[in-house]
C-alpha cells in the first residue's frame, strides 16, 4: 500500500462550518479519572484515535470495565488504588500523555507493571516523572530513563514537595493522580502549563488548593478521598483546530467557521501568538462547562502578517502549535524570533529541527540553535518545485503541517507515513475533504 500522500495543487477558495473532533488531552484524563471511581462515568464526542485507544485498552488490562459505542464511551472504574490485575504489559503506543500520566496512577499498585510503546514514544524521555514518582515510594526498572519501563508500586506512599520547571502538563498531572492515593497533602511548586487536570480535580471536589503566582502556580492536594462519576461532553480540541484556522489564513479568500473549540487559557497561546502576528480569530457564543471555555472560532485569509519576537510565556500554552506558526512566520515581512523552545524536541520528533527542516525545503531561510529559530518571512513566496517529506518518526503533526504548507504555497508534495494521523486526528483528511480539497 502506498503511503505517501501527493499534493500538487494549492487549495482552492472556501467558506465553511466545520466541526473537529474531541480533544485528546482532556479525552485521556477523562478515562484516567473515570477509572478511579466505583461509579459509572459516560463521556460524549471522545476522541476515537490511537492514542484513547491504547488508553482504553490499557484500562482494561487492568480491570476497569470499558465501553465504547457509537455515541459514547462508558467506564466503570475500581476507585482510587483499585487496580488489580497482576504483572501486565500495557502498550501506550504513541501517547506520551497517556504513558507518563498512567505513571502517576500505578504509583501505589501492589503488582508490578510494564509500560511499552511504539518506535516515537521510546525514545521520549521518562525521567521527569520517574524522579517525582520515585519520591512518592514506587519503584522502577528502565534503560536510561526511556520505554520499556517497569514500575512497582508502594503500599505506604508517602506525600512529597516537588518543583516542576520544565512547565510540563504531563508531570504535573502524574504527580496529581500520585498524589489522589496519598495520605497527607502533595504539595507541587509548577511552571505554568495546560492545567485540564486540574479543572477536573476542582469539578470533582479533590481536596485542592492553588494559588497563581506570577510564573508558577503553587498546588496543594489532599488525597485518599473517594470520586465520584464523572459525566461529560468532551469539546473539541483547539491543537486540531488550528491546522484548519492556519490554512485557512494562508489561502486565498477563505473564512472559516470551528464549532464548539475548546478555548481554555492554558491551551490558547496560539490566539495570542496570532494577535500578536495582525491576526484577528474571532470567539464568538462562548460558555463555560464544568470549568472548561468553549466557543465557535471565526477566521479569515490574511495577506498582511507582521513577524515576532514571540513572547516566552506563550510557548507552554502554544507548545503543540509552533509548527504552524513557523508558516505564518514564512509568510510574514520581516524576521520572527522564537526562543527557549527546546520542549519541542521532545515531543514524537524532535519538532523544532523538523520546523527548520520543512523551511529550509520551502526557500525559507532560518537560523537554528538547541532552543531556538529565527525565521526570515517571505511574503511573496510561491512553491514551484518538488519537495519530499519523510523519516519524521510518523509525527502526525509534522505530516498535518506539511499538508497545510502544500496546499497554501504551492509546489509539488510527496509526504510519507500518511497513517501518521490515527495516533490523534483520524479525521483530518475528511475535514480536508470538506473543505473542497480532492486529494
Amino acid at each position: 500500500m502506498n503511503k505517501f500522500l501527493e499534493i500538487k495543487n494549492r487549495i482552492k477558495p472556501f467558506k465553511k462550518k466545520i466541526t473537529i473532533e474531541g480533544d485528546k488531552s482532556i479525552s485521556i484524563r477523562w478515562a484516567l479519572l473515570a477509572s478511579q471511581s466505583k461509579e459509572k462515568s459516560i463521556a460524549t464526542n471522545i476522541l476515537r484515535s490511537e492514542d484513547i485507544l491504547s488508553t482504553l485498552n490499557s484500562l482494561r488490562k487492568l480491570g476497569v470495565k470499558v465501553k465504547l459505542t457509537k455515541k459514547n464511551c462508558e467506564i466503570r472504574g475500581l476507585g482510587l488504588n483499585g487496580f488489580n490485575s497482576k504483572n501486565v504489559v500495557l502498550n501506550a503506543g504513541n501517547s506520551g500523555t497517556f504513558g507518563r500520566l498512567i505513571l502517576g496512577l500505578l504509583t501505589h499498585t501492589k503488582f508490578q507493571t510494564k509500560i511499552i510503546g511504539d518506535k516515537s514514544l521510546s525514545k521520549r524521555d521518562f525521567t521527569r516523572v520517574i524522579i517525582p514518582l520515585k519520591k512518592f515510594g514506587a519503584n522502577f526498572l528502565s534503560s536510561s530513563g526511556k520505554l520499556p519501563i517497569t514500575i512497582m508500586g508502594t503500599t505506604n506512599p508517602k506525600p512529597i514537595k516537588y518543583i516542576e520547571s520544565k512547565g510540563s502538563a504531563q508531570v504535573k498531572s502524574s504527580i496529581m493522580l500520585a498524589a489522589l492515593n496519598t495520605k497527607g497533602t502533595t504539595t507541587i511548586k509548577a511552571k505554568k502549563s495546560r492545567n485540564h487536570t486540574e479543572l477536573f480535580f476542582k469539578y470533582l471536589k479533590i481536596p485542592m488548593k492553588i494559588s497563581k503566582k506570577k510564573n508558577y502556580d503553587l498546588i496543594k492536594i489532599n488525597g485518599l478521598r473517594k470520586i465520584k462519576k464523572l459525566n461529560y461532553k468532551i469539546p473539541s480540541d483547539i491543537s486540531s483546530s488550528a491546522f484548519f484556522i492556519v490554512l485557512t489564513i494562508l489561502s486565498n479568500n477563505s473564512k472559516l467557521i470551528i464549532k464548539n473549540v475548546n478555548i481554555n487559557p492554558s491551551r490558547t497561546g496560539i490566539l495570542k501568538i496570532l494577535n500578536l502576528m495582525n491576526i484577528k480569530v474571532k470567539i464568538q457564543n462562548a460558555k463555560n462547562y464544568k470549568g472548561e471555555k468553549i466557543a465557535d472560532l471565526c477566521v479569515s485569509s490574511q495577506k498582511n502578517i507582521k513577524p515576532i519576537n514571540c513572547p516566552e510565556h506563550l510557548n507552554s500554552a502554544s507548545i503543540d502549535e509552533f509548527l504552524l506558526i513557523f508558516l505564518l512566520a514564512a509568510r510574514a515581512k520581516g524576521v520572527s524570533y522564537f526562543k527557549n523552545l527546546s520542549e519541542l524536541n521532545e515531543k514524537e520528533s524532535p519538532r523544532l529541527i523538523w520546523g527548520s527542516k520543512i523551511l529550509n525545503l520551502m526557500g525559507i531561510k532560518n537560523v537554528i540553535t538547541k532552543s531556538s529559530i529565527k525565521i526570515f518571512g517571505n511574503p511573496d513566496l510561491k512553491i514551484n518545485k518538488k519537495i519530499t517529506i519523510k523519516n519524521f518518526l510518523k509525527d502526525h503533526r509534522v505530516f498535518m503541517t506539511s499538508i497545510i504548507a502544500a496546499l497554501t504555497f504551492g509546489g509539488e508534495w510527496k509526504i510519507s507515513d500518511k497513517d501518521s494521523i490515527n495516533t490523534s486526528f483520524p479525521s483530518f483528511m475528511s475535514k480536508i475533504k470538506e473543505l473542497g480539497v480532492n486529494i
